[in-house]
């Protein structure tokens, strides 16, 4: 996983911490001093503050104090509730919280070695693509000798407000934590996808069975190492961390730190009659004020569970920030849950493994249509497909297919100002089998995402067996920007990019011939087909010029529909397109008809229904059924 964690800024921490030691003083990180700059990328600073190290903050500073809790966490004066919530998540994993606090023992304070501590740390995240490993020094900025950011319960604890102090750096400075988002925290603490799940527009609260589908996905999620937090969402700015009479708070993110079926009832009843509810743990980073609603820590719900299954929760009575609701209550009351998965792409795991494509990008305009690439989404038609395309394939029946996208990170700084997302998202196509060069037109729509100015965008779509061109565009023509796509499917896409528009010319051109037409066949379905006891096991193969391309296998069926497209460049357009149907069988395939197309640039009928005939070259003869098929041609090799 970290064999190839790539130093952030070219500082390695062991050799700085080699060099510190050898020269006995303290590490003063150059790139993150401590200056206003690392606080603010604009306005005046409140008051004074002043940046202090641990020892001169507290008496025997520890970077843990009995071991790593979500209990740990309390927000400071920064609106970060959302990097709180992520590290609540972050303490609840310790596999997860090992990866991004590397080699921890070894960074703790060690009392008895006084002069082996040089004043340095080092944290890993996850940033678009690689994991990078992030040096910082130890001063915190401090008001009256109290941390203002993140902080712990034990004063001596300081693993958290490290862990924020290499985040704000790699965000350019402590203020660009502001207001940022959970997602994005918990992918670059994991390498995960995140997808974020609107509750209400889902309209979750009413519906059972959606709800009961999502609780699965969560316990999914949650049971394989997953993270997850949920808000409620603040429509104005006087809503912002308002409290509700149920207790919880509006536009502040909460950590989720179990999910579980919980058993009602005592004793050997309860084991039988096995009734069990949904039920979510929850945590605000505040580290108080709780949920006041049933099931909270002193509601009498909790007489409905046995002593034991009570324990085995780890429930609390305490004012801790940490309290239980049933799944239905979290429907209702919050309106956005994160789900951060972690992909498995370990073939020695037992749970479902998944195959990831990853390839970075980037939106790049040009007065060229032809190197153009950022030509906006669909709104803008004229230049759609001048932006980046990249096919895959989906190759069985049908797959589970998890794409996400997201822009490079942005820094703000006093120097650059605040660093704004893009607005992106992405269109899938549904495009002809044999497609290997770029799309020029509309085909079939399988899915699309939002279009957000969020840093990443996430979408799970089911698609048939096919192959399929996703194209990933600015919400406007003209940025220029980078991306990093990610592809998950069950088994190998050959996800890759399509750079060409058209076949390329070679030194064979003159010899072998240019393409002088291009046809796209679509044939759509047969009907009639000659009878067998059980209807025919049919499938398609569409030939030009020595390619062709072949459908799945309709079972059963006289009247099949096969909705395939086959994509040619001819360089013989006098020369037919034959379309075969055929009977799939146990020892041979039995031929049931064929048409000849002459898919002329002049037909200006494009549907076209005809009869099957036999493969005698002579006098062929009619057979039982006919084929239906959509034919477009063009001289132009950029038209389709």
């Amino acid at each position: 996983m970290f064999s190839c964690v790539k130093p952030y800024e070219d500082q390695s921490y062991s050799a700085l911490r080699r060099d510190c030691l050898r020269r006995k003083v303290l590490f003063e990180d150059p790139l993150f001093p401590a200056t206003d700059d690392s606080l603010y990328y604009k306005g005046t600073p409140g008051p004074t503050v002043r940046w202090k190290r641990p020892k001169d903050i507290c008496e025997d500073p520890r970077l843990f104090v009995d071991g790593i809790s979500s209990h740990d966490l309390h927000q400071g004066q920064v609106g970060n509730c959302w990097f709180v919530a992520a590290c609540s998540s972050l303490a609840s994993r310790e596999s997860l919280w090992q990866k991004v606090i590397p080699d921890w023992k070894e960074q703790e304070w060690d009392p008895e070695k006084p002069d082996a501590y040089a004043g340095i740390f080092h944290f890993r995240f996850w940033r678009f693509g690689e994991w990078v490993d992030v040096v910082i020094d130890d001063r915190l900025p401090t008001v009256n000798n109290q941390l203002i950011y993140c902080h712990s319960n034990a004063r001596n604890e300081f693993w958290c407000a490290l862990v924020e102090k290499a985040y704000a750096k790699l965000a350019g400075c402590y203020q660009a934590l502001d207001g940022g988002n959970t997602a994005d925290a918990l992918v670059d603490f994991t390498g995960g996808v995140s997808e974020p799940i609107d509750l209400t527009e889902g309209d979750f609260a009413n519906d059972e069975t959606k709800r009961n589908q999502l609780f699965e996905r969560m316990l999914k999620v949650h049971s394989r190492g997953g993270l997850i937090s949920a808000s409620i969402k603040a429509m104005t700015a006087a809503d912002m961390e308002a409290r509700l009479a149920c207790g919880l708070v509006k536009g502040h993110a909460y950590a989720v730190t179990d999910v579980r079926k919980v058993r009602l009832g005592h004793g050997l009843l309860a084991f039988f009659k096995s009734e069990k509810l949904d039920m979510i743990r929850l945590r605000n980073p505040w580290g108080e004020r709780e949920w006041n609603g049933p099931w909270s820590d002193t509601s009498e719900e909790w007489q409905k569970v046995s002593k034991s299954e009570r324990e085995k929760m780890g429930v609390t009575v305490q004012d801790d920030g940490e309290f239980w609701m049933t799944f239905e209550d979290v429907c209702r009351y919050f309106t956005d849950i994160i789900k951060c998965r972690l992909i498995n792409t370990s073939y020695l795991s037992i749970h479902k493994t998944w195959e990831e494509a990853r390839l970075h990008g980037a939106w790049m305009p040009h007065e060229d249509p032809r190197q153009n690439r950022s030509g906006g989404c669909i709104n803008h038609k004229d230049t759609f497909f001048q932006n980046p395309q990249y096919i895959f394939d989906v190759k069985k029946p049908e797959d589970e297919v998890l794409i996400c996208i997201q822009q490079r990170p942005k820094r703000s700084t006093r120097r650059e100002g605040k660093g704004e997302n893009l607005a992106i998202g992405f269109d899938i196509y549904k495009v002809e089998e044999n497609r290997q060069y770029r799309m020029h037109s509309l085909q079939h729509k399988a899915a699309s995402s939002i279009y957000i100015n969020s840093r990443s965008v996430f979408l799970r779509t089911e698609q048939p067996e096919g192959r399929y061109v996703i194209i990933p565009t600015t919400f406007e023509p003209g940025h220029t920007g980078e991306f990093l796509l990610r592809v998950f499917t069950d088994v190998p896409s050959n996800c890759r990019e399509l750079r060409l528009d058209e076949p390329p010319h070679t030194c064979w051109s003159s010899l072998c011939g240019y393409p002088q037409l291009v046809t796209q066949v679509h044939v759509l379905g047969a009907a009639g087909l000659k009878d067998s006891p059980t209807g025919a096991n049919s499938y398609v193969i569409i030939k030009c010029e020595g390619d062709k391309v072949r459908s799945a296998v309709q079972k059963g069926a006289s009247s099949p529909e096969y909705n395939v497209k086959g994509i040619f460049y001819r360089k013989k357009p006098s020369q037919p397109i034959t379309v075969q149907v055929w009977n799939h069988r146990v020892l041979k395939d039995e031929f049931l008809g064929q048409v000849h197309l002459k898919a002329d640039p002049d037909d200006l009928q494009p549907l076209h229904t005809l009869h099957l005939r036999d493969r005698d070259s002579r006098q062929p003869s009619d057979l039982p059924g006919t084929v239906a098929v959509h034919i477009l041609s063009s001289t132009s090799l950029m038209a389709v």
